[in-house]
């Protein structure tokens, strides 16, 4: 598989800065509960928490929504352990795509009673929205591409790679 660097470390740590900038302001004097989507936003939710002045909890949920390179249906493999009702909750997400699990994780945590809930997310593909939901927060946005590394993989490859790569089609 052939990558191309779109987005470089220093840029992706520069934008984490300035978003935990961003969060501290408004969670500065709160107990806000970060949700990491796994597995993609594991490297970015812990970069952008150290990054962060206010103390903050986490958990982390896991949705399955692409199979190979294509997008499916969300689906919840795992819940979290946390309680969420009455909480400040922030979703961190490492991209998004269609729309499609942002649509659904606030489906599922409006059910969960949360006092609030915003979404902070590295990658946005304004081009690939397919729902009416946006996140509050977002570091990049970035064409229509394929995209690894900082967290992100196809088939469990590439999540180790410090900046953003997009596959080249070799077609």
């Amino acid at each position: 598989m052939e990558k191309e660097l779109l987005i470089d470390e220093d840029e992706i740590k520069e934008k984490v800065r300035e978003l935990a900038r961003e969060l501290d302001r408004k969670y500065v004097d709160k107990d806000p509960l970060f949700v990491g989507v796994l597995k993609g936003s594991f490297i970015f939710l812990s970069d952008l928490i150290r990054s962060m002045d206010a103390d903050v909890e986490i958990d982390f949920v896991d949705v399955e929504c692409y199979s190979d390179m294509e997008a499916g249906d969300p689906e919840l493999i795992m819940e979290g352990t946390s309680s969420f009702e009455d909480r400040d909750v922030v979703v961190v997400e490492d991209i998004v795509d269609t729309g499609r699990t942002l649509e659904f994780l606030k489906s599922f945590f409006s059910s969960k009673d949360v006092a609030s809930l915003e979404f902070c997310t590295l990658l946005k593909k304004p081009e690939g929205h397919e729902f009416d939901v946006d996140p509050d927060y977002v570091g990049f946005d970035i064409p229509d591409y394929f995209v690894v590394g900082y967290g992100l993989d196809v088939n469990g490859k590439f999540r180790g790679l410090n900046g953003i790569y997009y596959v080249v089609d070799d077609e």
